[in-house]
């Protein structure tokens, strides 16, 4: 009993050193701007909290979307990202502003952080996914990949089109790959 409780209080350990490594977040399009964001304990938890309520990819796709508007309000409390907006006309010119590739590195990387943790069950995290229409317009999005063959395939995590703080879309990669976008009903990718 006394070892199983030093193994408990040295994984606790470990898992609170983790949560003191800061997650760079990008800003100012393009990633030209970058500042350091320190999450809490009590941050990362309340992320596991919610993630363990997953029972299947499905249900930790739509919860993986909360966990990331949750965890980029918290950066906007600390760094200019807070000002940002959905899009990029709502917020041009201002300090914090955040396109598509901010967003993409941005999330890879707290998806990354999420991973280590062992807090995604059922999806593994990709190089950010890319998509072209008419050669001119490209966006980006990071990228997850269910672990499960049977229902597998990939999906993005997209908060480029919600103000800071707000649930990222997730959506299959081909839908986003098609030029979808949340206002296209992607309610069924939950059902």
């Amino acid at each position: 009993m006394r070892r199983r409780g030093l193994a408990l209080l040295l994984c606790f350990a470990a898992v609170a050193a983790r949560a003191g490594e800061p997650v760079r977040v990008c800003y100012n399009y393009g990633c030209s701007a970058q500042a350091a964001v320190s999450y809490s304990e009590a941050q990362w938890l309340r992320v596991d909290v919610l993630l363990v309520e997953a029972t299947t990819p499905v249900r930790e796709r739509a919860l993986l979307g909360v966990a990331v508007g949750w965890l980029l309000g918290w950066a906007g409390e600390q760094t200019p990202i807070g000002a940002d907006h959905g899009g990029n006309l709502a917020d041009d010119e201002v300090d914090g502003r955040m396109d598509c590739i901010d967003h993409a590195t941005t999330v890879t990387r707290l998806l990354q952080r999420l991973e280590a943790r062992g807090a995604l069950r059922f999806h593994r995290v990709l190089a950010p996914a890319r998509r072209a229409r008419l050669l001119l317009f490209e966006h980006y999005a990071a990228q997850i990949e269910t672990l499960d063959p049977e229902s597998g395939g990939r999906y993005v995590v997209d908060s480029w089109f919600f103000d800071n703080g707000q649930p990222a879309a997730v959506m299959s990669l081909a839908r986003w790959q098609a030029g979808e976008s949340p206002d296209d009903g992607m309610d069924d990718e939950y059902d």
